[in-house]
């Protein structure tokens, strides 16, 4: 609610601008909202828990989404949605948006079949070759390459 002189608003923010550096609010826009619409909007996706695939495989967890759209009354809006990952066992495990717990009366809007979190393996190491010359390859030397300048050439002749 918004208290515009004396009278009341039911809204939602619109948008946030923060102070680049100190990173203080700045600015707010609001929207008024009515309470018997439907409303489109962008919720949060947070990330709650520990893949244990991370710890047992050294696991690095690449988040696809961040945010889905959903459709829902202005009463049933969630702040965010929690997404569960202690159910990532093993390297390679995905959670899409089909596998979110969504609140009752929230339709979602983004395809099911959006990649919401994925465990992947650690980027090996280049494994360093040594270096071997051609000479020990080998085991002949290469041979030497005498080359006349052009003041030697003028003389010889």
């Amino acid at each position: 609610m918004v208290d515009v002189d004396g009278e009341k608003h039911t809204s939602l923010v619109r948008e946030r601008q923060r102070h680049p550096v100190t990173g203080n609010m700045i600015h707010l826009d609001f929207q008024e909202v009515s309470m018997t619409e439907k409303l489109r909007t962008m919720v949060s996706l947070e990330l709650i828990g520990t893949a244990p695939a991370i710890d047992t495989y050294g696991g690095i967890l690449v988040a696809g989404q961040e945010h889905i759209e959903i459709e829902c009354l202005p009463g049933d809006l969630p702040n965010l949605i929690e997404v569960d990952i202690t159910g990532l066992q093993e390297i390679g495990d995905t959670l899409y948006v089909r596998d979110l717990v969504i609140p009752r009366n929230v339709e979602v809007l983004t395809d099911k079949d959006e990649l919401v979190v994925v465990v992947t393996a650690p980027a090996a190491e280049p494994v360093e070759e040594e270096e071997v010359e051609e000479e020990e390859a080998y085991g002949v030397e290469e041979p030497e390459v005498i080359e006349r300048g052009k003041r030697e050439e003028e003389e010889e002749e």
